[in-house]
């Protein structure tokens, strides 16, 4: 068949792809900056039509109309279901309106397909080239999935999208409907790191050996690692996120992917945030591959690279090791995303650490991270069985292998000069030292 033919019969309106979204429906948006904002931006227009349409996001990058027509209840247009929250989810779970889907990155697509039926799936993707493929550009964590299984397929063309490598290219054929939307994309700015985190950073880069394949993910903490790593040699990179941090270490020679074991000589990731300089630099750039969430996020797969760091971030960790980095209490903030799955596999490499990564104190330095127990109804994103490395600004504490009363010295050691007394004290109480 002809894909230019092709093309135009299966090319219709944002109104027209509306129209097929029925009551009662699950639709499943393409996550972070491959989200579809033609489409999210105009769900809206259906509310006065339809009840019950679930929608699964994952990191919303705007907040769209539709948001506001969320309920919980069977009656109301829109219901919202999320794999890790954005802004615009987290201000629904304050209010009741939003649902966590538990999961670890690598399972999350497989697990929501066996769990229920997938109505619609919402994409964005390049122009066709001419034998009728399209990329899938920024994102693969879950997106092939449901381009495989869900009843009816949209993809939002987008002529500014970049061309990525891989295995996200999808054949037309594979596709039920498409719309074009020529927008921006998507950014998330780099953010500056503070003191605080710069010394956090240095802590972490002196762990870094020369030849290591690291993930790191995007925020403050892994912002202030990047300056640390310029002096460095033939780093390597498998990680859930490529991030603007990777770019300019690739231009200083540091990361080569040179020494790695597992895919050599590629940076290999599973979807792409970040600026402008970040999507230009994956353009057409045989020299990064994005490959499904199910295998760059799978603990297995990770651990055939020699020398693999993880190194991911916390809100709070008690004195037995138990990490916390998605809720404050029970109020949801975030999500595990791949933190245990990068974790572990990094932990069952050759030569491997596993980091994570806290700043000892909030609040003005008036509410210590580390503390006797978590605080009450905080989520485990690591176990203490798998922790390794906890890192702040004043020191490094390794607790692999250790027993408890070993882990609550190391972690002390480390806390806030402010809350070293108050912790010792709660650990003898505990009877953990």
């Amino acid at each position: 068949m002809n894909h230019t033919e092709e093309y135009k019969r299966k090319l219709i309106t944002i109104e027209e792809v509306l129209d097929k979204i029925k009551s009662n429906s699950t639709v499943v948006a393409a996550m972070a900056a491959a989200q579809p904002p033609g489409l999210l931006s105009s769900l809206h227009l259906i509310k006065d039509r339809v009840k019950n349409v679930k929608v699964i996001t994952c990191l919303l990058l705007k907040n769209y109309e539709f948001l506001q027509y969320v309920g919980v209840n069977d009656d109301s247009p829109f219901k919202v279901e999320s794999w890790y929250f954005g802004n615009p989810e987290r201000e629904l779970y304050k209010k009741g309106l939003t649902s966590f889907i538990p999961n670890n990155l690598h399972n999350a697509g497989v697990e929501k397909i066996n769990a229920e039926k997938i109505n619609v799936f919402m994409g964005t993707a390049t122009p066709p080239d001419s034998r009728g493929f399209m990329s899938l550009s920024l994102s693969l964590v879950y997106e092939k999935e449901m381009i495989e299984n869900a009843d009816l397929v949209i993809l939002e063309v987008n002529e500014n999208l970049p061309k990525t490598f891989g295995d996200t290219q999808v054949h037309i054929n594979d596709v039920d409907y498409l719309v074009e939307y020529n927008a921006p994309l998507l950014e998330f700015p780099s953010i500056e790191p503070t003191d605080t985190e710069r010394k956090i950073g240095e802590n972490i880069a002196e762990l870094i050996e020369d030849e290591s394949t690291l993930q790191i993910g995007i925020g403050g903490i892994p912002n202030a690692i990047m300056r640390f790593l310029k002096e460095k040699k033939d780093l390597g990179i498998h990680t859930e996120m490529v991030t603007d941090g990777i770019t300019e270490l690739v231009e200083l020679g540091v990361i080569n992917n040179s020494k790695k074991t597992l895919h050599k000589g590629k940076i290999i990731g599973t979807f792409v945030m970040g600026t402008q300089k970040l999507y230009d630099f994956v353009q057409e750039n045989l020299a990064v591959e994005l490959m499904r969430g199910s295998y760059v996020n799978n603990p297995y797969v990770i651990a055939q690279n020699e020398k693999m760091i993880s190194i991911n971030t916390s809100l709070q960790v008690d004195l037995t090791g138990q990490v916390c980095s998605e809720s404050f209490g029970y109020q949801h903030y975030t999500g595990t995303g791949g933190q245990l799955d990068m974790h572990r596999g990094a932990t069952m490499s050759k030569g491997g650490k596993g980091i994570i990564a806290l700043r000892s104190s909030v609040k003005n330095d008036t509410i210590s991270t580390i503390v006797p127990v978590l605080s009450l109804g905080s989520y485990v994103t690591v176990p203490r069985q798998d922790v390794d490395y906890i890192i702040t600004e004043f020191g490094v504490a390794h607790l692999r292998g250790k027993s408890v009363r070993g882990r609550a010295l190391e972690l002390i050691k480390i806390a806030h000069p402010n809350f070293k007394d108050f912790l010792l004290n709660e650990a003898k109480k505990m009877n953990l030292i």
